[in-house]
């Protein structure tokens, strides 16, 4: 496969709009205190919150929409600026009030396989997947979900990465069948949790054999709820390999599975291969998997803006994203199509 193109620079763009609101929720308290003298000042109650000079308050009304942008040969295009897009939702222009290029703030979800023998290989590559998280923003969260026929959280979503090591500790769970897409939809719906910063990337990085012998979850409902919620799928493929015509091939995987990455905006990867299968002192290395998966989120845009009150009357609503005139001969793939107001 090819490899996504790197991207170095990360720019945040707050316009005046947005920096309004800010700047007004710093100076209303002062307002009240002038406008009415009855109105004591309260003194600050000491908190366990801990400080944090990045920290700007968003309005909980701001929507990012996360899209990648090709060339005509489907490599990844950098260098766009807010002025390059053109968001409308249903069919109404909206004004942009934020833009990033590339990836500082992500949640990572690494779903882990307990099942057959990509539990070996998982356990082996812990400080790797870790190295890989700390490339992105301080204030990342990140979460190990792990399953065979059932989904467990070892490890709900946190900012202490020191916590994960265990989580990716994986005992074997003899006799029992794998629900991969059962898994995955416990994964994306992990991402409902009231409070995230609607600026972070979502982020599933599923380890799997591909074999699902106990779902009840479609593939296409997985796909929906990532596309919904702006969840990312990228699924590493431990394939199973079995013999034909005197010689070994890889067994192909539950259909949808491979989906599941190539249609939430994410990346297929297939890794071993028939020779290391036979080796049983092979070794694996997943190091440049998650280096491609590193610079194909720093190849990625978010664009985001404040709902008016015409947009707030509405409860379904379905996203264009489109390039100006200049840009004509490249191609924007929106990671989330669509959202619900509740």
């Amino acid at each position: 496969m090819t490899l996504p193109r790197p991207v170095h620079s990360r720019r945040h763009v707050f316009t005046r709009a947005a920096r309004s609101k800010f700047l007004f929720s710093l100076l209303a308290p002062t307002l009240v205190l002038l406008l009415c003298p009855g109105v004591r000042a309260q003194t600050p109650q000491p908190t366990d919150a801990p400080e944090d000079d990045e920290v700007l308050r968003v309005n909980t009304d701001l929507i990012t929409v996360p899209v990648v942008v090709t060339d005509a040969r489907g490599k990844r295009f950098a260098n766009l600026t807010l002025p390059d897009f053109e968001v409308r939702d249903g069919g109404r222009p909206v004004k942009l009030d934020y833009f990033s290029a590339g990836t500082d703030r992500v949640a990572m979800l690494f779903a882990l396989d307990t099942s057959g023998s990509a539990r070996e290989h998982i356990t082996r590559q812990t400080e790797a997947a870790l190295a890989m998280f700390t490339r992105f923003g301080g204030q990342s969260r990140i979460a190990v979900l792990q399953f065979s026929e059932q989904a467990d959280f070892a490890l709900p979503f946190t900012t202490d990465i020191n916590r994960a090591r265990g989580a990716f500790q994986l005992s074997a769970r003899r006799n029992q069948q794998t629900a991969i897409f059962d898994a995955a939809s416990v994964a994306v719906r992990a991402f409902n949790v009231a409070g995230a910063d609607a600026r972070e990337r979502r982020i599933v990085v599923l380890f799997s054999d591909g074999l699902d012998t106990a779902s009840r979850t479609p593939p296409a409902s997985v796909i929906g709820d990532a596309r919904l919620r702006g969840v990312s799928i990228y699924v590493i493929h431990f394939p199973l390999f079995t013999p034909s015509d005197g010689r070994l091939v890889a067994r192909r995987p539950a259909k949808g599975f491979r989906e599941l990455a190539e249609q939430t905006g994410g990346h297929y990867f297939q890794f071993a291969d028939a020779r290391a299968a036979l080796d049983p002192h092979a070794t694996y290395d997943l190091a440049p998997i998650f280096h491609a998966i590193t610079e194909d989120l720093q190849s990625q845009y978010v664009l985001g803006y404040y709902l008016d009150a015409a947009a707030r009357a509405h409860t379904d609503h379905r996203l264009q994203v489109t390039l100006t005139p200049a840009h004509k001969r490249l191609r924007v793939q929106m990671l989330r199509g669509n959202y619900n107001l509740k």
